[in-house]
């Protein structure tokens, strides 16, 4: 029945001309897989965000930082390539009003919730600065996650010009989601709690867009420029959990991708209810 599932979905993809999509999608009750171009390699916007919130929870589950501790709100930061300052730009955030506070002390948790639930770039970059790129990748590779890598934050146009980018492909969102359902991330405690923020996701126009009302879906999405992304939990009332992941490319309208990315998990949901 997967089988049949899959030739559906790649029916409608390949109904858009010169768009390229990675698709991944696992039922946590039989296991089986859905997987489409799962291992393509795209830039992967803001669905890296997950990531770096869980690396903030291992960081605080080993005593490192305490997700009560306050940071200060900061607006400059240093390029990987060579230390010099950048600052980000509100007016380029989905999330304005952290640099109304700049100069003021904020829980960490807060600042995770933020760049989860309204993908405050400002947020991602003061947090990734505490836990650093090196250590968030080294922990997707002990979850066994190789093809999600954790480069550098937000607006660091001096490595996005040499090529120095994060990237991911669907199935690496999907194994990402996958452990994090399964309560294998830090602890079962962590897992609920992190799963909990991504349920707070206050972007809806794709994944949990065209389902029905009652069904909870923990997800991040990530856009920027021709790039559309989402990952998450999807939590039927009746049925079982599924993870789903998808990534495109070559979208040049907002409203189009998001429809797009909606009537896909719209037909794997309502294949997964219906068999």
């Amino acid at each position: 029945m997967t089988n049949r599932l899959t030739d559906k979905l790649k029916d409608l993809i390949a109904g858009k001309d010169g768009i390229e999509v990675g698709l991944a999608a696992h039922n946590l009750s039989t296991g089986e897989e859905i997987l489409i171009h799962p291992d393509l390699p795209f830039h992967p916007a803001s669905t890296i965000k997950v990531c770096v919130m869980m690396e903030v929870f291992r960081e605080a589950r080993q005593d490192r930082l305490s997700l009560d501790d306050q940071t200060v709100v900061k607006n400059e930061f240093a390029s990987i390539v060579d230390g010099s300052a950048y600052a980000l730009f509100a007016e380029d955030d989905s999330e304005k009003t952290l640099y109304d506070r700049i100069g003021q002390p904020l829980p960490i948790r807060d600042l995770v919730r933020l760049m989860i639930t309204v993908s405050s770039n400002l947020a991602t970059n003061i947090l990734l600065e505490q836990v650093s790129p090196e250590r968030t990748t080294d922990f997707m590779r002990e979850l066994g996650i190789d093809a999600v890598i954790v480069r550098r934050g937000v607006e660091d146009n001096k490595a996005y010009r040499l090529g120095l980018n994060n990237s991911a492909t669907a199935r690496g969102l999907m194994q990402i989601l996958l452990r994090l359902a399964k309560g294998e991330v830090v602890s079962p405690q962590d897992s609920d709690e992190m799963i909990e923020i991504l349920s707070g996701q206050q972007f809806n126009e794709m994944i949990p867009a065209q389902l029905p009302a009652d069904v909870r879906v923990a997800h991040k999405t990530g856009w920027t420029a021709d790039y559309y992304h989402e990952a998450g939990i999807v939590y039927p009332p009746n049925g079982s959990p599924f993870v789903l992941a998808i990534m495109t490319k070559g979208f040049g309208e907002e409203e189009e991708a998001n429809s797009f990315v909606a009537g896909l998990a719209k037909t794997i949901y309502e294949w997964e209810n219906d068999h």
